[in-house]
């Protein structure tokens, strides 16, 4: 993953935080590898960035009401 991608990951990730507060930011990546597809919790050393990315934005198009809420 190159840095523009990498930044937008991480920014992608400060939405999904917004989308869910209450998660510790262990519970956030945990989840968000399980969205990526990981099924258990060693997967999460192999899921990609790009995998990462694409679940986070799945979660954020998902719960778009739930963030339009909040603001």
């Amino acid at each position: 993953m190159n840095t523009k991608s990498s930044d937008e990951l991480v920014q992608t990730l400060t939405k999904v935080r917004s989308l869910f507060p209450d998660w510790r930011f262990g519970q956030l990546i945990a989840n968000l590898a399980t969205a990526a597809g990981a099924t258990d919790a060693s997967a999460i050393w192999d899921i990609e960035d790009e995998q990462l990315l694409a679940a986070a934005r799945r979660l954020i198009e998902n719960n778009e009401a739930r963030l339009a809420a909040r603001a």
